[in-house]
């Protein structure tokens, strides 16, 4: 048994698509943090594909992963050693290689090898989101034949002083809509009508909002958020099949990814991932903003539930805050993580050995990683925990 799958394994940090990404590059650490014509989305530990992936790209969205010291198996899979003698490869190759050990019996039970549960992302929008929803898990069954649909959530990790107006949101239909009321508007192609339904909130760093399925949502811009949310990428949005045709016709060209979709199946599809229930300004905030709730306290720090089982037993994360070198042990949850550094530095110790942390690291955990402790150096060290579906 290699200890290969008792450490963390540093992610190789990505971008996906999307104008944007300058705090991301803050955060990382990455200078002159600019923005980007397809930046700004980062998905991180993914073992997710984008929908319609480009050509030659059959991976996109998925993460790869540098891992220290070989493989336990002798396997050459992966692609030029990294650093210090280990390998670059994709996430889901390295999984590939000992599920058990990586995922754990009951995440296989459960899950399977080829999904880890949840999807993780950075977003950074420079410019405001097109108004969108996603289906619930048995409409995403029923239309797209998937096993999961896209119940996901935001936490706000900050905000950009340069734009037009305060850091905003999209979030939930106002009182007083109905399906007849939205299709009305969505049959004159009036989005920014549509935009109207819906709740408009100012976001300040630290708040967190859930986004269940069907609620209609879009991020503002000035808004940098990680979003936990279920593992696909089926998006809606209310543009009629022939605007929402043509523009991708012009934006991609001859891309043989194009193909026209009937254009019955796409209403149906697009009106019916709707949820329409609608409600006052107070009680949307009651529904969706999300408090912080505390799990354990000690005199290495505290952690805190961000998401959790409340609000929805697809996924769940939490905040770690170490402040000082007593170590913090990490919960052993039976299920994979996924860890990104927020603020300050220190280590992430296990029995074999440790890894120094610092702003703007990613890691992913293997299921058993015995003795995980996080220490902090000064002035502490702040990390986000993902949890798949069960955890």
């Amino acid at each position: 048994m290699s200890d290969l799958y008792h450490r963390p394994w540093r992610l190789v940090p990505n971008k996906i698509r999307g104008s944007g990404g300058r705090e991301i590059d803050k955060l990382r650490g990455v200078y002159p943090p600019k923005d980007d014509p397809a930046g700004s989305e980062a998905w991180i530990g993914s073992v997710t594909r984008v929908g319609n992936p480009p050509p030659g790209e059959p991976h996109r969205g998925c993460s790869e992963v540098e891992l220290p010291g070989g493989f336990a198996d002798g396997s050459a899979a992966g692609k030029a050693g990294s650093s210090a003698g280990g390998r670059r490869m994709y996430l889901f190759e390295a999984i590939n290689l000992a599920p058990e050990e990586v995922l754990g019996p009951r995440h296989l039970e459960r899950h399977g090898k080829d999904t880890l549960g949840m999807l993780i992302k950075y977003l950074d929008a420079q410019k405001q989101y097109v108004l969108q929803a996603h289906p619930t898990r048995p409409w995403a069954k029923k239309m797209w034949n998937s096993d999961f649909g896209k119940e996901e959530s935001w936490y706000v990790i900050g905000t950009r002083d340069d734009t037009a107006e305060p850091a905003y949101i999209l979030l939930g239909f106002k009182e007083g809509i109905t399906r007849e009321k939205f299709e009305e508007l969505y049959r004159r192609d009036d989005l920014p009508a549509l935009e109207q339904l819906c709740h408009k909130i100012q976001v300040k760093t630290g708040e967190t909002y859930f986004v269940g399925g069907g609620v209609p949502h879009a991020l503002g811009e000035g808004c940098f958020v990680i979003e936990v949310q279920e593992p696909s990428d089926i998006t809606v949005v209310p543009i009629s099949h022939k605007k929402r045709y043509e523009a991708m016709k012009a934006m991609v060209g001859k891309d043989p990814r194009l193909k026209t979709e009937d254009e019955k199946l796409y209403d149906e599809r697009m009106l019916g991932a709707f949820v329409y229930e609608g409600c006052g300004e107070e009680e949307n905030l009651r529904r969706r903003r999300i408090p912080p709730r505390l799990i354990r306290s000690g005199d290495w720090g505290a952690e805190h539930y961000i998401i959790g089982p409340r609000e929805t037993g697809f996924f769940s994360y939490t905040r770690l805050d170490v402040k000082g070198r007593t170590p913090a042990p990490l919960r052993d949850t039976g299920f994979p993580q996924v860890g990104i550094v927020l603020e300050g530095e220190g280590s992430l110790r296990w029995e074999g050995g440790e890894i120094p942390l610092r702003r703007g690291d990613e890691v992913f955990l293997p299921y058993r990683i015995d003795g995980a402790a996080c220490s902090a150096g000064s002035p502490g060290l702040s990390v986000v925990l993902c949890h798949p579906e069960g955890a």
